[in-house]
Formats: C-alpha cells, sequence, structure tokens
C-alpha cells in the first residue's frame, strides 16, 4: 500500500512539511516535565462556543499564554478513544500504528480483539476479564516516551493516567508505566505488565479511597440558569423513560443500594468527579515520581487523559446542558492543576500540550429539529440484509463472517471455492451499502490493498484508517450527522467529518512556544515531531506529522 504522508492537496502540501522543518529554529533547553493532557470526545467548536465562560486559569491560560490551534485534526477516519490517543504521541495513522477501534475483529478468529487487551498480563490487586486493557501489546509504533527514556538509558520516567484503560495505556507507548480507574473499586490500578507491586505513593493514594468523598453528593450546574439558556432542551436530548429521573441535573452520586459499591463507582465516570480523581491522582505521580525534578538531569512526562467528557456526550450530545455544565467544570479542575503544577515543577520549566482523541456530532435527533438530514442506522439490520443480499446474488451461503462497524469481513474462502472474484463481491457489498438509508459511501478490500481510493479528503481520512491485518474486507462511510446505532437519544462518533475530527490543540511553555492563534491546518500527529523536536530525541519511527516549528521560540 502506497505510503499516505500528508501530500494530499486537500489536507496540506509536502512543500510545507519540508519547509516548516528546514525553518526549525534552535530550539530552548528542553523542558523537565512534559505534561500531555487529552480530554476525550471534546470538539473544538464546544471550546470556542463556552470560551466566553471560562474562568481564568484554566483552558483561558491556555489561550492567552499557549498557541492555540483551531484548525488541528485527528486526521484519519475512523475517529475513535483508541485511535485517537494512538495519534498523540507516535505522530502515525492507523494504517502505521495497527489501532483500528477501539475492537477489531480478528481476522484468524473472527472474535473480537480490544484494542489493549493483552491475556499475558493481569490487573494488580483488581479482577480481570480475558478482554480487558492491560499492555501496549497492539501498538505497533513507538512512541516520544519510548524514544526519550531510549536516548537516555531509561532514565527519563513517562507515567500516564486515565479514567479508561486504552487512554492510558496508549499513551504511556512500551516504556512508560499506565494507570487507569477501576470502575468497580474507585481506585487506580496497573498491570503485571508495568510491575510486580505498587509503588508506596500508589498504595497510599487508592488507601485513602478518594473516590468515596462524592457519595451522596450532587453534580448541580456551576454557573447562573441564563448561561445554559442556548443549549438544547432536556426533553429533546434526555427524553425521560420508565420513570428514569437521573438523566437531569442534580445528578446524584449515589447507588440502589444506599452502599459503596461497583455501580455508584461506574457511575462517576459521568460527572466532574472522575476528573478530579484522575488530575489527584496526577499529582500524586508527580510528587511520589518526583517528576519535573529528575535527579538525572533529563525530562520526564505525564500523560493525563480525561474520560468524562466522552461519557456525558455520548449520553447527551454536545449541545446539552449537562455537556456544557461539564466543560465548565472541567474547566476550573484544569485551573487549580495548572496552579499547582506552578507551585511543584513550575510551569516555566514545563511544557504543556492539551488535545483530544476526537470530536462529537450533535444528536441525530438535534439535528432533525434544526431541519438536516439525520438519523440512525441499526447495525445488526444492516449487516443482515447485506449479508442476505449478496447470499442471493452469488449464491453463497453467510458470506459475511463479522462485523465490526464500521468494518465488514467477508468469507473469502468461500468466495474462491464458488470460482468468484473477491474484487466482484466487494464491489456488490459496495454498491448494495451505498443505496441504503445514512450510508454515504463504502470501499472494498481490493480498492484499499491497491490505494485506488477517490483522493477526496473522505477518501484520504479512510485510506489512512485502513490497516491491511486488522482492518475488515468492506470499510463503511456514514453520512454526515447519521450515526450507527439504536435507542432514541445520546449520540455517538467515528466519522470522517469536521464534528469528529476538528479537535482542539494547545501547547504552552514560554520558553519553548509562542503564544497565539493559529487557523492553518494541523494535525493531531504533530505533536509527536514537535515533542521529539524540542527533547533532542529523534521522533517516533512512524510519525508522519510536521514540526510546528512557526510557533516555535528561537
Amino acid at each position: 500500500m502506497p505510503t499516505l504522508t500528508r501530500c494530499f492537496t486537500l489536507l496540506a502540501p509536502l512543500s510545507l512539511s519540508i519547509a516548516a522543518h528546514a525553518a526549525a529554529p534552535a530550539p530552548s533547553p528542553s523542558p523537565k516535565l512534559v505534561v500531555v493532557m487529552v480530554v476525550d470526545g471534546l470538539p473544538n467548536e464546544q471550546v470556542l462556543r463556552y470560551r466566553s465562560q471560562f474562568g481564568a486559569g484554566g483552558f483561558r491560560r491556555l489561550m492567552e499564554q499557549g498557541a492555540y490551534f483551531q484548525n488541528a485534526h485527528q486526521a484519519h477516519g475512523v475517529t475513535v478513544t483508541a485511535v485517537g490517543h494512538a495519534a498523540v504521541l507516535t505522530g502515525a495513522y492507523p494504517y502505521m500504528h495497527g489501532i483500528v477501534g477501539n475492537n477489531w475483529v480478528n481476522p484468524a478468529t473472527k472474535e473480537s480483539m480490544y484494542c489493549t487487551e493483552d491475556r499475558t498480563h493481569t490487573y494488580l490487586g483488581v479482577k480481570t476479564q480475558p478482554s480487558d486493557g492491560t499492555s501496549p501489546r497492539n501498538l505497533r509504533v513507538n512512541t516520544v516516551g519510548d524514544e526519550l527514556r531510549y536516548s537516555n538509558g531509561n532514565q527519563s520516567k513517562v507515567v500516564t493516567v486515565s479514567g479508561k484503560d486504552r487512554g492510558a495505556i496508549l499513551l504511556a507507548g512500551k516504556a512508560g508505566t499506565a494507570y487507569m480507574y477501576a470502575d468497580d473499586t474507585g481506585q487506580f490500578m496497573t498491570s503485571s505488565y508495568y510491575m510486580a507491586s505498587y509503588p508506596q505513593w500508589v498504595t497510599r493514594f487508592n488507601d485513602a479511597k478518594p473516590a468515596d468523598q462524592f457519595y451522596g453528593k450532587n453534580w448541580t450546574p456551576l454557573l447562573p440558569p441564563a448561561a445554559y439558556e442556548h443549549d438544547a432542551d432536556d426533553d429533546l436530548v434526555a427524553p425521560r423513560a420508565g420513570g428514569e429521573e437521573r438523566n437531569r441535573f442534580p445528578f446524584a452520586m449515589a447507588s440502589e443500594s444506599g452502599q459503596l459499591d461497583a455501580k455508584y463507582y461506574n457511575r462517576l465516570r459521568s460527572s466532574p468527579f472522575l476528573d478530579k480523581l484522575t488530575l489527584d491522582f496526577a499529582r500524586a505521580a508527580i510528587a511520589g515520581e518526583n517528576l519535573g525534578k529528575n535527579p538525572a538531569g533529563v525530562p520526564d512526562v505525564l500523560g493525563i487523559s480525561l474520560s468524562s467528557h466522552d461519557y456525558i456526550n455520548h449520553a447527551y450530545g454536545p449541545e446539552s446542558r449537562a455537556s456544557h455544565d461539564h466543560l465548565q467544570q472541567l474547566d476550573r479542575l484544569l485551573a487549580g492543576f495548572f496552579t499547582d503544577l506552578d507551585k511543584t515543577v513550575g510551569l516555566e520549566n514545563t511544557l504543556v500540550v492539551l488535545t483530544a482523541d476526537h470530536g462529537f456530532p450533535n444528536t441525530p435527533e438535534f439535528y432533525q429539529s434544526r431541519k438536516f438530514d439525520a438519523g440512525r442506522v441499526d447495525g445488526k439490520k444492516l449487516v443482515a440484509d447485506l449479508d442476505a443480499h449478496l447470499a442471493a446474488t452469488f449464491k453463497l451461503t453467510k458470506p459475511v463472517t463479522a462485523y465490526l462497524l464500521p468494518n465488514i469481513h467477508l468469507d473469502y474462502e468461500q468466495i474462491a471455492q464458488a470460482g468468484l472474484k473477491r474484487e466482484d463481491v466487494e464491489q456488490a457489498a459496495v454498491r448494495w451499502l451505498a443505496k441504503q438509508p445514512g450510508i454515504a459511501d463504502a470501499y472494498g478490500r481490493t480498492q484499499l490493498e491497491n490505494g485506488t481510493v477517490p483522493r477526496t479528503r473522505i477518501g484520504t481520512l479512510m485510506q489512512r484508517a485502513w490497516n491491511r491485518d486488522n482492518s475488515g474486507d468492506v470499510l463503511l462511510v456514514m453520512k454526515p450527522y447519521w450515526i450507527i446505532g439504536g435507542g432514541k437519544h445520546g449520540t455517538t462518533h467515528g466519522a470522517p467529518y469536521a464534528y469528529d475530527t476538528n479537535v482542539p490543540l494547545f501547547m504552552m511553555g514560554k520558553q519553548w512556544i509562542k503564544p497565539g492563534a493559529s487557523g492553518v491546518y494541523t494535525e493531531v500527529q504533530d505533536i509527536a515531531p514537535t515533542l521529539s523536536y524540542l527533547l533532542k530525541v529523534r521522533p517516533p519511527a512512524g510519525a508522519e506529522g510536521r514540526v510546528l516549528a512557526e510557533f516555535l521560540q528561537k
């Protein structure tokens, strides 16, 4: 398959990338600590829409003291959590790094494979299920942190934390240490891939049971009611059914049992309280690992993935009052974290990067209320109907062997035994799918392997999203504003459209970064080459981004 660099004219000219590398100024001394933050499921549109309500020290600090790339994109077509997190510190596209979804179908077994699944490792002190995320085994390339540790004999420390295992593991790379929230205990855990037992500072943090402090508390709006007057009506985005009372403010942090249990700890995920716990753990990591004050005099890396915004946007959509308020709550939490970081390490010694793994569309119902062509597609029925169509057309028996949309797998062995060409069956599937409600297009394996997908923006992003080994034989593209999934409320992401690709990208560190806003097309894949340049290490093996030289201090 041809190399997919940023030479496509609709994205960015190769000459720009070459010029940027050539013009890069000599950097200042390396930062003592690099903090890489990923807000799960944050579209840049929300940052712009609610910016006037931010406080002084969170997003506003990043806007005023850092570089703000407003036209930054997750530059691949399947925009989900694992794929986006894999991009941040590898600088690679899915066709190279191998993470093609949160889950994908193992072509050999036709069973679901979780992105950070590794059955040779288990969680420490927590029950482990076979498909739990325990290591970066499936990540096929290295990260900035891996290169940094390699360059100085593993003296640099790379520590990551997230509400989701994939958020921490894919930032940590092969050589870092990942911690993730255990939603059945409210503690932070790691796996045997990283260590045999916990450091004392982790044990102290967990023994204090910090998640328990929120039991019986409510999440209530931070701002006066007038601040939310332009948000979507709760009856549209969060209709009540069956006496459900928990989907409106105030959101109660409790459980039906009246006890601290797994349901309560799980409920914290869809609230600002999980973000607070994650940032508190990051504070403990800075102190416990002495991050930013490495006795060897080398830089350290702290990765923080904040998961709650994704859960809230899934449930209510980014147009909702819940999502709006959560972003304001997160803004204040970031302000407190930056203040503490300044006291402990010093912001003058720290380079901060903040981005997102993907954006979010509004709910189909919201789009429909604005007269857009929008809706929901029942994926199970869609694939069943496709299977029946191909079976009747080619006289086959269940030619669709498995699927995890947008990927569909075909029975090539049966196709060959019937004397058929696989491309003919693929293209029959593509033609049929393109006629179905909510479907914009589809691509077959033969097209993708030969690199003959149309060189449009959408075609390029979908080509980048497809991996020869892990992806399906047919790759589906939804129409704008349509999603795969049943139900009558909530939304999901994963499309190649701007609402899912355009994410915030901030870089702050006055010794290294010029403050200011930019509308220049930028990719999340540019983070890794830029950090590698500033840290004076080679870029990760799969990196295809560019150094953002125009925003570097001379």
